[in-house]
Order: C-alpha cells, then structure tokens, then sequence
C-alpha cells in the first residue's frame, strides 16, 4: 500500500495532506508493498530498485549505503504481536530513503513508529525537511524500544508472581518468549547503533546542528536502551533458571506429601487383606467385636504411622 503525505500548514507542522501523485518536498509511506507498486515508485521517482527492496527481506540487518544522491538507512524497529494469547515482541526492518526531493519509508507491517506522525501525534515536524524528519523517526524508534522494553520488565514479574506456586511449564514458556525478544532488541539496537554512529559522518547530518544535536539524542537512547535489554536480560535469565529449580522442588515435595499418605493407606490395606484370608484360624474370626477391634487396630497404627512421618518432616 502507497501513502502519500505532505505538510502544507506551517502553523500546525503536524498536520498533513494526503496526495494522491508525488510531489517534491512529501513523505511516501509503503507498506507491504508489491512488485508493481515498487515499480511504481522506481518511475516516479528513479530511486534504484535494490533500495526499494531492502527492506523486503524481514532479516535485513540494519546498514547505511549511499548511491548518486540517494541515501538508504536500514534500520530494526520494534513491534509487538500476538501469539497464543500472549503478547510477543519481535523487530523488522524499516527502509528510510533520502532522495534529493523526497523521503520514501518500507516496511513489510503497519508500524506505530510511522503512525505517530500520520495521525498527528509528533509535534514540530514538516515532510520537506528531510534530514531532520529522518532523525525524528530514528528517535521515534528508539523511544519504542525502551517503552516495549519497560513493558517486558512489567510482564515478567508479573509471571514470576503466578512461578511461586506454579507446577506449570506455562510461566516458564512465557518467561522464555519474553527472553527471546530481548535477544531480538538486543541484536537490532547494537546494529542500529552502528548505523547511526555512520549517519553522524554524513554531510546531510552536518548542516545545521540542531540536526546533530538531535541525532546525538538518538544515539544516546539507542544506547540507553542496550544497556536496559542487557539487564533485563540477565535478570530474565538468572530468574528462570531460579524458578526452575522452585518448580522442581515444588514437584518433590507434592510426591513426597503424596508417598506418606501412601505408606499410611497400605498399613490398614495390608492388615485388612490378612484378615480376610478363607482360611481356618484367623485370629478374632469367632470373637463377636473382631470386626471393630480390627478396625481399631489399623486406626491406631496408620494414626502411629502418620504421627511418625510428621515428626520427620515428610509432610
């Protein structure tokens, strides 16, 4: 899908237009896109076809080319998904394009990171300034990252909550899930810090030094939220194989609950299979109360029984 968007009011900056053709100084918003529809914007716009397609491929890493007066920058956003339930997180790759009249952003998924300046959401930000709407939508992915990284730190104590008297794999699955986006935003943010640490060489970045200042901001939070997915990492890491070992003891002490209440049942088990043996001589077998004394008898040794394995702690 092809969006076209330009800003025309400066008074209100965020606002913006929806065009239905290019013109210079707008903002082309792909998403998903499909051969014809890159074919389409080659045309209109003779951005080299190998950086349209970038960001196709949902393992691109994150990199930086240049070509004629073309620039590419790759980088790994973050999103969020759903999966059996649960809430996942995971990243693909964005394609920012700087051409000498306009900005073209791919990616294969809707992303919140661009939707927050089509809907309005980010003040002080005109589609023509290019270089500088670039490094807002930088900072606008590293702001993501270190929000969904907050969220995972969230949800993973609350799943340490449910572990204490958990005899479930499920929190240990979930656990697992949320370290496996770690590893995911781990991956990407170092990547894109490297990506950015170029973008600091280029000329474009160099002309004016709010754009500098603003990229160094970017840089800052990028690197801000490697260090938190490191930790929570860590912390995420060390948590499951703590709460393993809980599991596991939870598990030994339920068998060993459930093996004394089996050594007590036997004892009246064994003693009622004695007695009820079809053979001559059986003690108490003519004695009018034998049924009760038997009775009695098998209380009073499980009650023995059961007296004996408390004091040794086995419950």
């Amino acid at each position: 899908m092809i969006s076209i968007y330009k800003s025309v009011d400066f008074n209100n900056p965020s606002k913006l237009e929806r065009l239905e053709n290019v013109e210079p100084g707008c903002w082309i918003n792909v998403t998903a896109p499909t051969k014809q529809e890159l074919m389409l914007i080659q045309k209109k716009t003779n951005v080299p076809m190998d950086f349209l397609n970038a960001a196709m491929d949902d393992e691109e890493t994150s990199r930086l080319e240049i070509e004629d007066n073309n620039i590419l920058i790759i980088v790994d956003i973050p999103f969020t998904e759903m999966e059996d339930n649960s809430l996942s997180y995971d990243t693909y790759p964005l394609a920012i394009i700087h051409t000498e009249k306009e900005i073209i952003t791919i990616c294969l998924k809707n992303s919140k990171v661009l939707s927050d300046f089509i809907e309005g959401k980010v003040k002080t930000f005109f589609t023509f300034k290019r270089s500088r709407f670039i490094l807002q939508i930088l900072y606008k992915v590293a702001t993501y990252y270190l929000l969904y990284l907050r969220q995972i730190d969230k949800k993973s104590l609350m799943v340490e909550k449910h572990l204490h008297k958990s005899l479930k794999n499920k929190e240990l699955i979930q656990l697992l899930s949320l370290e496996k986006s770690l590893v995911y935003f781990s991956t990407s943010l170092k990547s894109n810090e490297i990506t950015l640490e170029k973008m600091l060489k280029l000329e474009v970045m160099q002309k004016y030094t709010d754009d500098q200042d603003v990229l160094e901001d970017v840089i800052i939070e990028n690197k801000q939220a490697i260090e938190m997915a490191s930790i929570y990492s860590d912390i995420l890491s060390g948590t499951m194989d703590a709460f393993a070992s809980i599991i596991s003891n939870n598990l030994n002490v339920v068998i060993k609950f459930l093996t004394s209440v089996t050594i007590i049942l036997s004892i009246p088990t064994m003693i009622s299979n004695l007695f009820a043996m079809n053979i001559a001589g059986i003690p108490l077998a003519t004695y009018r109360y034998g049924f009760w004394v038997i009775c009695g008898l098998m209380a009073i040794i499980s009650g023995i029984t059961g007296i004996f394995l408390y004091k040794k702690n086995t419950f």
